[in-house]
C-alpha cells in the first residue's frame, strides 16, 4: 500500500460537488495514492460516497483498474430492518454484494469487518470474510476497531480457515495512542499490517481550530460531525506545542501528524480524507518529512496525550 491512502468517510457524499470529488481522486491517483478506502454507509446518504467513486471509477480509472488497491467494510448499521447492523453471516455477504453493485466493481482487494459485533460468535464474521474470499468476490480481508485480543482470536480463525487476516483498520492519532497498549505487538506478532484512520483527529490535528472554530468546519453548524466539548483548553494548549514543533520541522501540523503516525514500521499505511485537491496536496507534504530526531520525539510524547477527542475505540474491549 501507499504510505498514504485517501478515505472516503467524509467529503464524497452526495452533498458534496462530484467536479471536486473527481479532482480529488484524479489527483491522488497522479501523485501514486492507488488505495482507495470505502465503506458501505459513507456518504450522506448512506452507500453515496460508494456510488460516486464507482461513477469517477468509469470516467477515469477503470482502465486502470489492476493498478488500483480498493477496500470496503460492513459492520455498522447500513439499511433498516433486522439484518441491516451487525456481523452476522447474512448481513456481511449482503452488504458486499451491494457494496459491489454500487462501485460496479468485480471484487475489491480488501473487505473488511468493520468493528466486533459482540452479539455475533466471531467464527461466523470471519466465517462470512472467509466466504468472501472463497466466492472471488475480495482477494484479502481485515478487520477494523478490534481489540487486541479479538484480533488475535480473528487471526487464528481466518488462519485455520486459510484466509489469512490481512490488515487491521484502528483509530490512531497524537491524541489517541491506545494500540501502542498492546495492539502493535498483536499485530507484528501475528504478521498482520496496520492501517491507521482519523490522524488527525478529525481537524483537531491542523491548524484550523487554534484560533476558533471556523464556520466552515465540522464543530460549526447544527449538522456538526465533531463535539466543541473535544476543544477544551487542556487540549489546546497541547495540539498548539506540537504546532510550534511542527513549525520547527517545517511542516504544518497536519503534516507531522501524518508523518508521527508513519514513524513506526508497523503502521502499513495512514488513511486521510480530503475536500479539496489542496488539502491533499498538503496531506501528501507529509512525506517529505518523516524523519524524527530523538528530541524531537521527547518533545512531541510530552504533548501527544489522551485528550478525548476520538471514540473510535476498539469496538469491544474484551
Amino acid at each position: 500500500m501507499p504510505e498514504l491512502s485517501l478515505g472516503f468517510w467524509q467529503n464524497f457524499g452526495d452533498n458534496r460537488s462530484m467536479d471536486t470529488q473527481r479532482a480529488i481522486v484524479r489527483y491522488a491517483f497522479d501523485q501514486g495514492v492507488t488505495h482507495f478506502d470505502l465503506a458501505n454507509n459513507y456518504g450522506p446518504p448512506y452507500g453515496s460516497a460508494e456510488t460516486n467513486f464507482g461513477h469517477i471509477l468509469g470516467q477515469d480509472l477503470a482502465p486502470y483498474r489492476d493498478e488500483l488497491f480498493i477496500s470496503t467494510k460492513a459492520g455498522w448499521d447500513m439499511w433498516p430492518g433486522p439484518y441491516g447492523d451487525h456481523g452476522s453471516r447474512k448481513y456481511l455477504l449482503a452488504s458486499l454484494d451491494q457494496s459491489l453493485r454500487r462501485t460496479g466493481l468485480d471484487y475489491v482487494d480488501v473487505f473488511y469487518s468493520h468493528r466486533a459485533d459482540p452479539d455475533t460468535p466471531l467464527e461466523e464474521t470471519m466465517g462470512a470474510l472467509d466466504s468472501a474470499v472463497r466466492q472471488g468476490k475480495a482477494l484479502y480481508v481485515g478487520v477494523s476497531s478490534y481489540s487486541a485480543r479479538r484480533t488475535a482470536e480473528a487471526a487464528r480463525i481466518l488462519r485455520e480457515l486459510g484466509t489469512p487476516l490481512l490488515i487491521h483498520q484502528p483509530s490512531y492519532s497524537l491524541l489517541n495512542r491506545w494500540i501502542e497498549e498492546s495492539l502493535l505487538d498483536t499485530l507484528e506478532r501475528e504478521g498482520v499490517g496496520c492501517i491507521a484512520f482519523t490522524a488527525l483527529a478529525q481537524g483537531l490535528l491542523t491548524d484550523k481550530y487554534l484560533k476558533g472554530i471556523p464556520a466552515d468546519s465540522r464543530m460549526a453548524g447544527p449538522d456538526a460531525t465533531l463535539s466543541r466539548d473535544q476543544l477544551t483548553e487542556q487540549n489546546l494548549k497541547h495540539i498548539r506545542a506540537l504546532n510550534e514543533i511542527a513549525q520547527r520541522r517545517g511542516q504544518s501540523l497536519a503534516q507531522m501528524a501524518l508523518a508521527w503516525c508513519l514513524r513506526d514500521e508497523r503502521i502499513t499505511s495512514v488513511v486521510v480524507g480530503a475536500s479539496s485537491v489542496q488539502q491533499l496536496q498538503n496531506s501528501l507534504g507529509a512525506l517529505d518529512r518523516t524523519d524524527f530526531t530523538t528530541d524531537e520525539l521527547a518533545q512531541i510524547d510530552g504533548h501527544a496525550v489522551e485528550g478525548g477527542v476520538d471514540l473510535w475505540r476498539s469496538s469491544s474491549s474484551s
